[in-house]
């Protein structure tokens, strides 16, 4: 491609506002040409804040325009799915953000539309590109872990319950609570970093116990409309093991309240070689020096300048620019999606899921 890519945005709420936003708009070969949101009035005053004349209420409207190549989604889950596969039956470029879908069929089915139209489809995944993921990557891909055989990841937050009452907490639109919402992040990074292996089964459990509660600690909690008398019929707690087919395991857990000490995200993986540990960012690596046990924190310069979520749509660009090979591929969101309906189903049925 030449000249600056056009984009058009569905979906002006909170994550766009948040970090989508400011990431298109210093894009040096981005122009953003048209906003659309269900609530008109909010597609207004996005566009308006970005110098954009066109807005739009129906995001069918959006997609009959010829001078869009791309579109970002940044609505509730449910209608990811929808909105992505008319935009590539229209011929459009689609940037998501995650989760992919809200059950496999739906993920499948835009899988299958990217493929027929040949345009590229990619999901939010912004932990990948944290400059510790990055590093453990490069560190992993030379060999000095070994062999990884299992790990375990998480997000548990003390009270950060996001848009209580609202889409969130709503199944139908959600398609489930902190396992849909937290989980698709950090199985995405663990999954990456052990070379994307197969998954065969898993077991879960969830819990509902903090629907009623209404003290927040948490900034994320901020996120997503609250509504006083909504629904709230999702899990705040999920818990799980995932096997795949090299022999590899992964456990996770993934909440939006728990009484614990602190809010905590975290990949841990063990390796033949060395072990790690990315806790909130930090990165440790475990392993043994000149005969004995050493524990390791790589000093990562201009770490703390970078944007994970900017630098996640500066590698859709490049891929739609020619400068690179996508590392978020379609099937990665179809085997992801698979893995958290299966884990709901194992939590229903109190029985491990096969894949």
């Amino acid at each position: 491609m030449s000249g600056k890519l056009r984009l058009g945005v569905v979906g002006a709420g909170g994550i766009f506002k948040a970090v989508h936003q400011k990431a298109w708009m210093e894009h040096p070969e981005v122009e953003v040409v048209a906003v659309c949101d269900i609530n008109l009035e909010r597609a207004r005053q996005v566009a308006a804040s970005m110098g954009v004349e066109a807005a739009y209420a129906d995001y069918r409207e959006l997609l009959k325009r010829d001078d869009i190549d791309m579109i970002d989604i940044c609505t509730p889950n449910l209608f990811h799915s929808e909105i992505a596969i008319a935009a590539l039956q229209a011929g459009k470029h689609v940037f998501c953000e995650k989760p992919d879908a809200v059950n496999p069929e739906e993920a499948q089915k835009m899988a299958d539309a990217a493929a027929a139209s040949g345009k590229l489809l990619m999901v939010m995944r912004n932990n990948r590109f944290n400059p510790s993921s990055q590093f453990l990557k490069r560190f992993i891909d030379e060999g000095l872990m070994g062999e990884i055989y299992t790990g375990r990841c998480g997000w548990v937050r003390r009270r950060g319950i996001p848009g209580k009452g609202g889409w969130f907490t709503t199944k139908e639109l959600s398609g489930g609570g902190p396992l849909i919402d937290l989980g698709v992040h950090f199985i995405d990074v663990a999954m990456w970093l052990m070379n994307n292996p197969k998954p065969v089964a898993v077991t879960g459990a969830t819990y509902t116990k903090f629907a009623n509660d209404d003290i927040s600690d948490s900034v994320h909690s901020s996120f997503g409309e609250k509504k006083d008398d909504g629904t709230f019929d999702v899990e705040d707690l999920a818990i799980g093991f995932i096997r795949f087919e090299n022999g590899a395991s992964l456990q996770i857990e993934f909440s939006w309240a728990s009484n614990v000490g602190e809010e905590m995200n975290f990949v841990e993986l063990r390796g033949t070689k060395s072990g790690a540990s990315l806790k909130n960012g930090r990165l440790q690596i475990f392993s043994e020096a000149a005969g004995q046990l050493t524990d390791t924190v790589p000093v990562i310069k201009g770490a703390e300048h970078v944007q994970p979520h900017a630098e996640h749509i500066k590698h859709f660009v490049d891929c739609l620019m020619g400068r690179a090979e996508p590392i978020i591929r379609p099937e990665h969101g179809v085997d992801m999606i698979k893995i958290l309906s299966a884990i709901y189903e194992s939590a229903e049925t109190g029985r491990e899921v096969r894949l």
